[in-house]
């Protein structure tokens, strides 16, 4: 009888180690938004898209500063010319072929950027993660030979684009290694995955992913990123209409 109460007393005791050792969901989920925040960003990149058996590869510079402003200018021979300048939550795009601006505003941001499962909507959202959803542990499991959180999200309002998310945190490192996005009715919209990170300094850094949006037959995009450098100066000059139309 002894036994079996020492047994029950240190099965108890490990439990409660073990949950004093493990992160809780809120702290999980500042660190995908604190990988994500950076003060600056300036990359090299390429989108491989693939769709109903044709590909498609679009190369690019994009700069981009505390999330919140960006700008990007295609270098491929199809898009050389076309840019996006996203800039006090809004997203404009320059045509070289009408050498016009336009605002990419309402149903339009539910379009797909450049023939990729990426929308408009997906670009433009800058605020954290933790300022937009609830999170909750659900569990652990192993995605892709890793040890992972599995972390559910539900959105605090009846505006975010995708009403649920479920995220796979990389348990030693911290990587974002997959997320599925969910419309309210619990259909799968689209899910990520990450290829490969790199460390920058003190952070781990996402340099190659994968894209599925789950209402397009036989599509993806593969997103990757070179020469990249973090938390560098840039000019305002960048982030402006006036480089966006010159």
């Amino acid at each position: 009888m002894k036994n079996i109460m020492g047994l029950i007393i240190l099965t108890a005791v490990f439990a409660e180690y073990a949950a004093a050792q493990s992160p809780s969901a809120a702290e999980l989920l500042k660190r995908v938004d604190d990988n994500e925040v950076y003060s600056t960003i300036y990359y090299e990149g390429e989108m491989i898209i693939e769709y109903q058996g044709k590909r498609f590869v679009k190369t690019m510079k994009a700069w981009a500063r505390s999330n919140n402003d960006s700008f990007i200018e295609f270098t491929n021979a199809e898009d050389a010319g076309t840019k996006y300048l996203k800039k006090d939550g809004r997203l404009y795009v320059y045509s070289p072929d009408t050498e016009e601006v336009m605002l990419i505003s309402g149903q339009m941001l539910k379009e797909s950027m450049m023939g990729s499962d990426m929308s408009y909507e997906d670009v433009v959202t800058n605020s954290t993660l933790a300022s937009r959803y609830n999170p909750a542990i659900t569990g652990a499991e192993i995605f892709n030979g890793r040890d992972c959180w599995v972390l559910a999200l539900t959105a605090k309002t009846k505006t975010e684009s995708y009403a649920k998310r479920k995220l796979w945190i990389d348990k030693e490192n911290g990587d974002l290694a997959h997320y599925e996005l969910y419309a309210l009715s619990g259909a799968k919209l689209k899910q990520y995955t990450l290829d490969a990170a790199k460390v920058f300094g003190n952070r781990r850094f996402p340099v190659r992913s994968e894209l599925n949006d789950m209402l397009r037959k036989n599509s993806r995009t593969i997103f990757v990123m070179n020469s990249v450098i973090l938390d560098e100066p840039i000019a305002d000059s960048v982030f402006s209409q006036r480089n966006l139309e010159r």
